[in-house]
């Protein structure tokens, strides 16, 4: 994988991609496919979106020709998929300006002081920027032992984990961690649960204490969390062990710069037409950040959006460009 390095000067490309999660990149691939020289632009400092940051281990079921992949996996795939075109990378980079120069061709500036004059412009930003809403308890303890992703459960093994949270990424975590941990609980405000049921009984059903009606309201350790403290509705406190903290409260998504540069928006996504061009000329989206009547905000559509909106690109940098290239099985091999 090629990572642009030294940004010091103006890059040139025919189409930079800005969001490296799986719609992105399988954007980078088509792109490719189409002899067009890309880029792909993200503020994470690896590619995969939200799926590499909040759920690499876990199944993902919805894939057409996939019964189950993880999202690593996945991931993986999609850069392998599009390493024969050798797009580069501009990963640790938040796009925070957009303008059109004297020939009409989108510049995009960056926060780390790059410049990406393109042909066209392809949106692929997911729900935009996600930060994960901290444990109010945990200032100090980041990265010493309190974690808001998991991208390696291995790291986790023989310790005793604790998981605050009552949604899907919640039960995930400690339903990935309970082969792997000394011991998991889960730790929930409530005594009803946001995840999917099926995902609660899973749970359950590997060994996992799941703690109802109480908070954590202090982590014990020097140095390292060596315990967590709980305290339940009637005031009564618990100590548990714990080398492994979970903070898995959800995440508030901005759009950031986003949202300045011109782009019609319809409720905090941007509005395409059929063609997933934008209202700016040159500038097309695809994925989760998109909206249109009759939307559905999965993977395998982001796909479909991304391919449609590389081919429009191809036109508007090369008007004697065809809309559709051919199957890839008429390719050369």
């Amino acid at each position: 994988m090629s990572v642009i390095s030294d940004v010091s000067v103006t890059t040139e490309t025919e189409i930079l991609i800005i969001g490296a999660g799986p719609a992105g990149l399988y954007g980078a691939y088509y792109a490719g496919f189409r002899g067009l020289r890309t880029a792909v632009m993200d503020v994470l400092p690896q590619v995969g979106g939200q799926v590499s940051a909040m759920y690499p281990e876990k199944p993902i079921l919805d894939i057409a020709g996939f019964p189950a992949v993880k999202g690593r996996d996945l991931v993986d795939n999609l850069v392998a998929q599009a390493t024969p075109y050798e797009p580069a990378y501009l990963l640790g980079h938040r796009a925070v300006a957009l303008s059109h120069d004297e020939d009409g061709l989108p510049v995009v500036r960056t926060d780390q002081g790059a410049t990406v004059r393109a042909g066209a412009v392809v949106v692929t930003g997911g729900i935009g920027t996600f930060t994960p809403r901290p444990l109010p308890c945990g200032e100090g303890h980041l990265g010493r032992g309190l974690v808001y992703f998991v991208p390696s459960p291995a790291d986790h093994a023989d310790r005793d984990v604790v998981v605050v949270g009552g949604g899907d990424s919640a039960f995930d975590w400690a339903a990935t961690l309970a082969p792997l941990a000394r011991s998991v609980r889960l730790v929930h405000r409530r005594d009803r649960f946001r995840a999917h049921k099926a995902t609660v009984d899973t749970v359950r059903s590997l060994g996992v204490e799941i703690i109802v009606n109480a908070e954590v309201t202090a982590l014990r350790g020097d140095g390292h969390v060596e315990a967590a403290e709980i305290r339940y509705l009637d005031r009564t406190a618990r100590v548990l062990p714990a080398q492994t903290v979970v903070a898995a409260l959800g995440f508030k998504a901005d759009l950031g710069p986003l949202q300045s540069w011109g782009l019609d928006m319809s409720a905090r996504h941007i509005a395409v037409d059929t063609r997933m061009a934008t209202n700016l000329p040159r500038v097309f989206a695809a994925g989760d950040i998109t909206d249109y009547p009759g939307k559905v905000r999965l993977i395998s559509v982001g796909f479909g959006e991304v391919a449609t909106a590389v081919n429009n690109a191809a036109t508007a940098i090369d008007p004697e460009a065809l809309l559709f290239p051919g199957h890839s099985t008429e390719k050369d091999a």
